[in-house]
């Protein structure tokens, strides 16, 4: 059955089908007709990286939802969890962002929020796969309002403060970050605004690089993936944590005073850690992905804190962190949910709360992130053509178990294919460094031979 929606939304190569004009002009209209149900009308939250085709698929989806009937208040380029917020701040039935997140610019992307600020649910996917793929424009068509009912556009033009000021909230107000020198690294995406503001709004000392977005930098050699960047300007300005954001700002990877990169499982457990000695880690259990590193959960179980390992993708995460009453949940990339705060990851909060925990512990980052020992890992990407069962790749499956058998329970091996791209990701973790990526690269080798 063809589908459009992947892990995160619908995602692709613009102006190649399913990110193309057309196509956004029909999820447009089936998401307005969805949503609007039997009211007379109903509103939406549209929010876009920096990318320059994301000026195209905006007045596309606008064009749609308003034949619909649907207004729309547009915040411009705004992070992705900025417009989750903004759902439920206007009150609005939905928030749409436009975003292909870590992804290079030419990719683009349409994700959506319901009004609760909550990732969309499967069945609303479905159903908007449904209408459009199925062949049922007229159902749609016979909907359409009279002119006189006709949606409208609006822009949002105190947007920024009001999700600033959001985020300021969720900082403790008797700590102060006066003269605290911070580096960001803004991706040349979506947090290129907000980010600076938050910080210098508490009197730091900020610097920021990579914040001249030109609708074809994103991403490009910095944020979350390349901190390199970052590092380097952490160690020239004596900074004492820098921080790298994807380019719509879910996730944020941080660097300590000495230039390391802090791994999302680090960040996470020391958001946990903090938590649970002030009494406030509910049910004493942390979500992560089974792609968590060994040392976060013997780590975790040194703290006396429930490990529960989702599949990967945050949807599963917030799945489990809702099923097992978990404020706290994550993955390794810098995707991290807190719970008591936002509906969904946010790299700006999560900069905030690792903050906060370096102030009330009176520790550098680099301390704080040495109570996890990080395992060796190797993490190899391989373009595939297709994604057939792993298991039925007989010659992929004798490179994993021969792997599997050696590393025994001083490692694992995890091979699985990405959900937004056309990549097969094989990772292995061991004791030493060379038995990883050895092993790795043996398992990605026959990868590509087989679907290369």
């Amino acid at each position: 059955m063809e589908k459009l929606f992947g892990t995160d939304g619908i995602r692709g190569v613009t102006n190649k089908y399913p990110i193309t004009v057309e196509m956004a002009i029909k999820i447009g209209k089936a998401i307005a007709y969805l949503f609007k149900g039997d009211r007379q009308k109903s509103s939406f939250v549209v929010g876009k990286d920096t990318r320059i085709s994301g000026y195209m698929l905006e007045e596309a989806l606008v064009a749609g939802i308003c034949s619909m009937g649907g207004d729309v208040y547009l915040l411009n380029v705004f992070p992705t969890p900025g417009v989750a917020f903004m759902t439920r701040n206007q009150n609005a039935d939905a928030g749409i962002v436009i975003s292909a997140s870590h992804n290079p610019f030419k990719d683009n992307g349409i994700k959506i929020f319901s009004g609760d600020g909550f990732k969309l649910s499967l069945e609303k996917e479905e159903q908007i796969e449904d209408l459009i793929l199925n062949n049922k424009d007229h159902i749609i068509d016979d909907c359409l309002p009279e002119p006189k009912d006709l949606g409208r556009a609006f822009r949002l033009n105190d947007a920024i403060d009001l999700y600033t000021l959001f985020l300021k909230d969720t900082f403790p107000q008797e700590l102060s970050m006066k003269g605290m020198k911070i580096v960001l690294d803004c991706a040349n995406g979506a947090t290129y605004r907000a980010a600076p503001k938050v910080f210098k709004d508490f009197g730091a000392e900020v610097h920021t690089i990579h914040a001249t977005p030109d609708g074809i930098n994103i991403n490009s050699g910095c944020g979350s993936q390349y901190p390199e960047d970052l590092a380097n300007a952490v160690v020239k300005y004596g900074a004492a944590i820098g921080m790298a954001f994807d380019g719509d700002g879910d996730r944020m990877v941080a660097v300590d005073e000495k230039g390391n990169t802090i791994t999302g499982d680090q960040s996470l457990l020391i958001c946990s850690d903090t938590l649970k000695k002030e009494g406030k880690l509910k049910n004493d259990t942390v979500v992560t992905t089974v792609m968590s590193n060994f040392g976060l959960g013997i780590a975790l179980k040194e703290m006396g804190i429930d490990h529960v390992k989702s599949d990967v993708g945050d949807r599963h995460v917030l799945r489990d962190m809702l099923t097992r009453d978990s404020i706290i949940g994550g993955e390794d990339s810098g995707h991290l949910i807190f719970l008591d705060y936002h509906t969904t990851g946010d790299g700006i909060l999560l900069g905030l709360q690792l903050i906060s925990s370096m102030l009330k512990e009176k520790k550098p980052l680099s301390e704080l992130a040495a109570m996890m020992t990080t395992y060796p890992q190797a993490l190899i990407n391989v373009d595939v053509r297709s994604k057939p069962d792993i298991s039925k790749l007989p010659d992929v499956g004798g490179a994993i178990r021969e792997a599997e058998k050696a590393l025994g329970e001083k490692g694992r091996v995890l091979v699985r294919y990405s959900g937004t791209q056309n990549l097969c990701r094989v990772m292995v973790e061991g004791p030493t460094t060379e038995a990883t990526d050895t092993y790795c690269k043996r398992i990605a080798d026959e990868v590509k031979k087989a679907i290369g």
